[in-house]
């Protein structure tokens, strides 16, 4: 049942639909103040009367039934509580029958949502500054998909630009074919690193650099083939990483996809009267709108970041029609990004609406002494994400085999529980918080984090097998903390979409948490094995749908939950 509706469909409030009153019902952040509530004061205004006085006409107006068992007016709220036995019986049925669809729904049948995420950098080492985009967008792509939604990943690769020059120039100057097929991108990387500090000395390279890309964009062969093999050795390289992070893409139309898609929209801006000379550049000038310009195209006639991303916008709008389209990048672009939107709507694009910046914060390492750790690419100092699993996976299996040092397959449930606590922690806090993270707190079994809800959902399959074949339940006499743990339940489905409306996957990271925590109150407090016969039926019957719950939840972070730990 869609208990907000049906408490709307019951509310007496003039000039608001059924829907705007079901959006104002809340669940309140403890099962004391009741199952819902209705906070009055976005009323006051329009009824001209205190909260408090609305709260008790309300109050008065509503008839309890057997579905919503009674209604309290505190402090300008109105606080439902719902039927326990039928909230359980329908909460637990629902969950037997839909299991690993538990949650979703078809809300987003016929709309395409692209996703625009990870957009790696050609020959640049996949480092942990990548993790957010990466796997914030892997879960936006997971999470929207299952509510219907037609979900399209797009790696738009960095793939284009002078560093590609420089590149070749150091392969020619300094590096070998098989010294780049044995050492692969760390090899790249360690070119393009020796190309800076030469060029420091050697100005002139970045003029030959820039022929070398000048050569690319114009067709020449060897300069392609060179570019071709570098960005066939990375994607294989970081094919590992995404298969790893279970990441997946529809798409790698990178950069360069949009070498012959740009020429149109600069046309289109040129016949529109928007693009201005600036010191022999080509802008949009966007002051009244309270921005610098947006650069289309450089004095000597390169295109941009803009130039490509304008492009692409107009080519997924056409190739997609997506109903949503959204950029997954850090909050530093944010200007970009704006600019962008504006350009498009100054273009008369009644779907620039429609684009949306995920903006995140920063994720960082912290050494041992609690510092973080500094990065650059160009002088060859970082933190890769391949080493930083790695590292994970080890100190998972230290803990394990301290733990457990009879598990089974240690090293299976290391590597699972080291990559989930990795993806975990980048989507423990909301999006816009940057993240310094260490080894050992994103690694703690007790805290907030990812093995301990790993180890939750182990512990109740534990319980499952000693249990053996649950017998069939009935829903009778519910005390506090098994209906805390069903009302949890029953929530989830909100918040699958209140993860997608606000592209906000720390929802589900923290529901996991707040579902595995009560579900331990409830095992310690509540006997499971050994107890009556029929409260044992419906206690395991709870702890069954709690696995599932716990599992659907994880499957949309892109986390698996191992058999034992």
């Amino acid at each position: 049942m869609d208990y907000r509706s049906y408490i709307a469909e019951k509310l007496k409030i003039d000039g608001l639909t059924v829907e705007e009153k079901a959006e104002a019902v809340v669940v309140p952040p403890d099962l004391s103040m009741g199952d819902y509530a209705l906070p009055c004061f976005r009323f006051a205004k329009v009824m001209r009367k205190s909260p408090v006085a609305i709260a008790e006409e309300l109050k008065a107006a509503f008839l309890p039934d057997d579905v919503i068992t009674s209604v309290e007016a505190v402090n300008g709220y109105l606080n439902f509580r719902v039927n326990k036995a039928g909230l359980a019986a329908e909460t637990l049925g629902r969950i037997f029958s839909e299991r690993e669809k538990y949650g979703s729904s078809d809300i987003g049948k016929g709309k395409t949502v692209c996703i625009d995420y990870s957009s790696i950098n050609i020959a640049k080492p996949f480092h942990i500054g990548h993790l957010s985009t990466t796997v914030l967008g892997g879960a936006l792509y997971r999470i929207f998909g299952f509510l219907g939604y037609n979900a399209v990943g797009i790696n738009h690769l960095g793939d284009y630009g002078t560093q590609f020059g420089k590149l070749i120039y150091a392969y020619k100057a300094w590096g070998s074919r098989e010294g780049v097929e044995k050492g692969g991108v760390k090899e790249l990387t360690r070119l393009y690193v020796k190309y800076h500090e030469y060029a420091e000395e050697h100005p002139e390279a970045d003029d030959e650099a820039r022929r070398y890309f000048k050569l690319i964009e114009d067709g020449d062969r060897e300069c392609n083939d060179l570019f071709t093999w570098f960005k066939e050795l990375t994607l294989k390289e970081v094919g590992k990483i995404y298969d790893e992070l279970g990441i997946k893409f529809d798409s790698y139309a990178g950069e360069s996809f949009y070498n012959d898609k740009m020429q149109p929209v600069i046309d289109e801006l040129e016949e529109k009267g928007l693009l201005k000379e600036s010191d022999g550049a080509k802008i949009v000038d966007l002051e009244e709108y309270g921005m610098p310009p947006c650069l289309i195209l450089r004095s000597d006639g390169a295109s941009l970041y803009a130039t490509r991303d304008l492009a692409a916008a107009c080519y997924r709008k056409e190739h997609y029609d997506f109903y949503k389209c959204l950029y997954v990048v850090a909050y530093q672009q944010n200007l970009h990004f704006r600019q962008i939107f504006k350009v498009l709507e100054l273009m008369g694009k009644p779907w620039a609406k429609d684009l949306v910046h995920v903006a995140y914060g920063m994720v960082s390492l912290l050494d041992e002494n609690g510092n973080q750790v500094a990065m650059s690419t160009r002088h060859g100092t970082v933190v890769l994400l391949e080493d930083v699993l790695k590292k994970c996976h080890e100190k998972a299996y230290e803990i394990i085999e301290s733990k457990n040092p009879d598990l089974e397959d240690k090293k299976e449930v290391a590597r699972t529980v080291g990559t989930g606590a990795v993806v975990f922690a980048a989507l423990s806090n909301s999006k816009i918080k940057d993240i310094a993270f260490s080894y050992d707190k994103i690694l703690n079994f007790d805290g907030e984090t990812g093995p301990y809800v790993q180890y939750t959902a182990a512990r109740i399959k534990s319980v499952l097998r000693k249990a053996g074949k649950r017998k069939a339940y009935t829903v009778a006499e519910i005390n506090d903390d098994e209906y805390a743990l069903i009302s949890l339940l029953a929530d989830f489905p909100d918040t699958v979409k209140a993860a997608a409306e606000k592209t906000e996957p720390f929802y589900i990271t923290r529901y996991a948490i707040n579902l595995a925590s009560a579900f331990n109150k409830f095992y310690f407090d509540c006997k499971i094995i050994g107890s009556e016969e029929s409260v044992k039926n419906f206690r395991l019957a709870i702890s069954e749908a709690t696995l599932t719950v716990i599992e659907n939840a994880l499957r949309l972070l892109g986390i698996s939950a191992p058999e034992r730990m």
